[in-house]
């Protein structure tokens, strides 16, 4: 996934990183020429001295055919603007944002930010989280987060192709809604057979996602 960091402070850079260890191509944008020219040092991807509120510097960074952005700046303000210009103008699916003041995590959340956390260990946990889910596609979110519905193409060298579902034993915080096969919609039954190129909706909470994921051999 290519993913737009906004704020290039102790948790952008630690973001970045996590992003590069899974494959990912991260960028920053950050106001601040010295913390650039540290971040530029420290990581080999596009580190644009800017802000994170304009167009023209989101669009340096590679907006325009991103996944996520990610806003971690200082102020709350920053990161509510960078998120709705990924949203409105840049059309990136999914934003994320730091609520420096936990108070405003509420209202970034009704102003267009589809997650708001106040707490720096949250966001370096979710997003985790969220590159490991490359595999995955979230279809919906539920409950602010706590639970999606997500879609998943099973592989051609799946593992677990013609057994039975009720065999496969997800976890308990999970159930499948649908099978799709050749075009046809199939309500599962524990004893429905699972092949390769079936394409899976799964409700799930956030926290069984990766185990739902592990389960189904679709980690690297």
């Amino acid at each position: 996934m290519k993913i737009v960091i906004v704020g290039g402070g102790t948790v952008g850079l630690y973001l970045a990183k996590t992003l590069l260890e899974h494959d990912h191509e991260p960028s920053i944008v950050e106001p601040n020429k010295a913390v650039c020219a540290r971040l530029a040092n420290t990581l080999d991807i596009p580190i644009i001295a800017g802000d994170g509120t304009t167009i023209e510097d989101l669009q340096s960074a590679g907006a325009a055919g991103a996944d996520v952005l990610i806003a971690v700046a200082g102020r709350d303000e920053v990161n509510l603007i960078a998120c709705q210009l990924a949203r409105f103008e840049f059309h990136i699916r999914r934003t994320i944002a730091k609520a420096n003041n936990p108070k405003n995590a509420a209202v970034m959340r009704n102003l267009g930010v589809d997650i708001a956390v106040s707490s720096i260990d949250a966001i370096t946990r979710l997003m985790e989280r969220e590159v490991d889910m490359s595999a995955v596609k979230q279809l919906v979110s539920l409950n602010q987060g706590e639970a999606s519905i997500c879609e998943i193409l099973l592989p051609d060298d799946f593992r677990y192709s013609g057994k039975k579902l009720m065999d496969i034993r997800l976890p308990e915080e999970s159930i499948v809604i649908s099978v799709e096969r050749g075009g046809k919609l199939l309500i599962p039954r524990g004893n429905t057979l699972i092949f390769s190129g079936d394409k899976l909706l799964i409700l799930a909470q956030d926290d069984a996602l990766h185990a739902v994921k592990e389960k189904l051999k679709l980690t690297d």
